[in-house]
């Protein structure tokens, strides 16, 4: 079960690349020496992205340790996503050393400005009881805040939490919604427990939870395609 949540944290990480905010990725060098000089100057979306730069290689040398640097200075101003990353950074020992407890901190500060891929990631420690006290309520909590801003991973394990009433009563309704809709996403771990809830529901049921499942996903999935 450890495994488990770890691949699932890793997968958030993954997929963040796809819905942080716009990045420093293919600049010129007018634009690289732009947002050299707006960082030194201190402006914090010029830091953020200077650190994405450092983490993924591009426009600039891979550096962890520059990285963590730049990140932690926009995190330090404020910027949800830099305080994302800087989680993602100490959950993986990247550029510091791996620390659950630094890597709860900033997901915290970035889940309560509403930041959808902290909340996941937070929802994460407190399933595995990584830097916090093992809490299913609270991972269900922090789950459900980042399935309604569409993060599909999220969509994911709550539909689980719901299958197996993990810091939630059992619900097979609730639980075949949610993974019906991550299931339509191309999340192909979502079929074997979807299909083992619509065995447990009567006709009556699964019209519920087929019909639920079609409110959430014009909810939570198409306005954040």
């Amino acid at each position: 079960m450890r495994y488990f949540f770890i691949l699932l944290a890793s997968l958030f990480f993954l997929l963040s690349c796809a819905s942080q905010p716009p990045e420093a990725n293919g600049q010129t060098e007018i634009e690289l020496k732009s947002i050299l000089e707006k960082a030194f100057a201190g402006d914090a979306d010029a830091q953020y992205n200077l650190g994405v730069m450092y983490a993924k290689g591009k426009g600039v040398l891979e550096d962890d340790g520059e990285a963590v640097k730049w990140l932690r200075k926009a995190a330090e101003q404020g910027i949800a996503p830099a305080q994302t990353r800087l989680g993602v950074m100490y959950f993986k020992g990247e550029g510091v050393p791996e620390n659950d407890v630094e890597a709860v901190k900033w997901y915290r500060k970035a889940a309560e400005k509403g930041d959808a891929w902290a909340q996941g990631f937070l929802g994460v420690m407190y399933a595995e009881g990584r830097g916090v006290p093992s809490n299913a309520g609270e991972a269900v909590k922090w789950y459900r805040k980042a399935a309604e801003q569409g993060i599909a991973p999220a969509q994911y394990n709550l539909g689980v939490m719901y299958a197996k009433g993990g810091g939630v009563s059992q619900n097979f309704v609730e639980a075949y919604a949610w993974l019906n809709i991550t299931a339509a996403q191309g999340n192909k771990k979502a079929f074997k427990p979807r299909e083992l809830c619509k065995k447990l529901l009567d006709h009556a049921s699964l019209a519920k939870a087929q019909e639920r499942s079609r409110e959430y996903f014009k909810k939570y999935v198409v306005p954040f395609q």
